[in-house]
This record gives structure tokens, sequence and C-alpha cells, in this order.
């Protein structure tokens, strides 16, 4: 029996890189035709303030009406950032995940949240028992996990002690993230091999970015290491908007497809109509990237 992937499509992380407002009933369209390609696990959401993240001011009217999508097996993952996002995304209902963006970086979390990491510490937990409460999961994403560019020093070490205080902290659901297309194979290989071994209880997920040329190198090694659970965005839509000034584009899922099932690994993704979504994103991003 073919061994099994599993791909999170985040229609979220494109839409908060375009400058431009994209209309809610568009994004609503896609994110729907990209469930209809069979993605099943949508991140799609971002409870920040509107003022810091305008593309992100529909969020509770995109959950309200993506909820049909649930009793089709697709869940629903949106982003929070302090107890007031918890707020929103509890009172709108039906959210499956929520996910809470940690850097390791110090640099980026004092431009970001204007707190330390160690400051950060208390809300992560604040934030996990708030999720739980609610009756939802708690994510946290690593966020430049892999180097960073600020001349911060990074290693493996320090990558792992992180780990292992999140686990301490009851936190079960992470997200390894290349947030700026820093991470080479080599690292991306022995990180993971580490990680899964030391942490096995802990769902490991991989959230890069990176370049058309070489994105594919990244997310094999990972895939060799034994993740087997990826981000990728249809289309290469977005990327991070807060780490530097140019965008690194987000892994395009219809590649994580092709270059999964040449391996082996079944996906449970429609690809022609997934090719479609990735028409309509290269739409999407040359009307709304600029504003």
């Amino acid at each position: 029996m073919p061994d099994t992937v599993t791909i999170v499509e985040t229609p979220r992380d494109g839409f908060q890189g375009m400058k431009k407002f994209i209309p809610t009933e568009e994004k609503l369209a896609y994110i729907r035709a990209l469930a209809d390609a069979g993605l099943r696990h949508l991140d799609c959401a971002s409870f920040v303030s509107p003022k810091a993240v305008p593309q992100m001011a529909d969020s509770e009217k995109i959950v309200a009406e993506l909820q049909p999508l649930r009793s089709g097996g697709v869940e629903l993952i949106a982003v929070i950032v302090n107890p007031k996002s918890v707020e929103r995304a509890a009172a709108v209902g039906g959210l499956d995940v929520l996910g809470f963006p940690f850097s390791i970086s110090n640099e980026f979390m004092l431009r970001n949240t204007h707190k330390t990491i160690r400051e950060t510490w208390p809300v992560v937990d604040d934030l996990r028992a708030r999720t739980e409460a609610a009756g939802m999961k708690f994510l946290v994403y690593v966020s430049m996990g892999f180097g960073n560019p600020y001349g911060e020093p990074w290693d493996e070490d320090a990558l792992l002690a992180f780990l292992q205080t999140l686990e301490d902290r009851g936190v079960s659901r992470v997200a390894l993230s290349d947030t700026i297309g820093l991470a080479h194979p080599e690292q991306v290989r022995t990180v993971f091999e580490r990680a899964i071994a030391r942490f096995p209880q802990m769902e490991m997920r991989c959230h890069f970015h990176g370049r058309p040329s070489d994105w594919h190198y990244n997310i094999l090694a990972a895939l060799e290491a034994g993740c087997r659970v990826f981000d990728g965005a249809t289309g290469a839509l977005g990327g991070c908007p807060f780490a530097q000034d140019k965008l690194v584009s987000n892994v395009p899922t219809e590649g994580l497809v092709e270059k999964f099932e040449s391996r082996g690994f079944e996906t449970g993704v429609d690809a022609s109509k997934l090719f479609a979504c990735a028409a309509r994103a290269r739409e999407i991003q040359a009307k709304y990237q600029h504003g």
C-alpha cells in the first residue's frame, strides 16, 4: 500500500503577501476550488489587526462562509497572535487548528511583536490554554527555523532546545519554517532526522519558502528524513510580508504533488483541478500583488 503525505494548503499565506485587497468573494471562490481539487487542510485566515494586515480584515467572513467544507472532511486552520485573536476565532467558530508564529530569531520577534523570545513563552502558554479550552488544536510555526537575515547565530542544537521547551510546555504540533529561503538540503535533512527522532510524539510539519529553481531540494530532503506533512501554496502564491523587503515565494503545491506522486506517495489531490487553481493563483498575483 502506498505511503501517504499530507499537504496543508495555505491560501492565507498567499493572500497576505498581496498589496491590493482581494475581494472576499474572490478569495472564497478560490479556496472552494482548492477544496474541490482534493486539498483537505486549508490555512484560510489570520486573526491579526486589520491595521497591521488589511488583507486579513475579512477573516471572520471567510471562516463563516467556509463552514460547509468541514462536512466534506476539510480541516480549517487560522493564525492567531494574541488572546484577542483566539477570542475572535472562537466567536466565529468552525476552526480546527489555530497556529501561532513564534520565531527563534530574537530580532524578528522584537520587530514584529515588540517582545523577546523569553517574554513570549508565557504568551505561548496562554494561547495554547485558550485554544484548547475552545476545542481547537494548537500549532506553533517555528519561523526563521533555518537561519535569519539579521546576522544572529543559528545552530541545530539551539533549534532542538527550542523544540524541547515547546514540548515541555505542552505543544505537540510544530511547523518548522524556512521563512525567507535560507535553508539548504543537508541542513534540512539533519534537522528533521534529529527532531523526528528526539520528539516522536510531536507532529512535525515543513513550511518552506523558496525560489522556483531550487525549492524542491529542501522538500525532498525533509521527505527523506521522515517528514510527512508539508505546507504549500498553489501557484507559489505570496510569501511572508514581514521578514524582508522582497517576498520569497511559497512552495508550489502543484510541484509538491508532482514530486511526491512521482516517488510513489499518495496525496489525494486531483492534479488537473489543481493546475486550474494554479492558473487562478497566477491571475490573483498579477492583479493584486502591487498596490
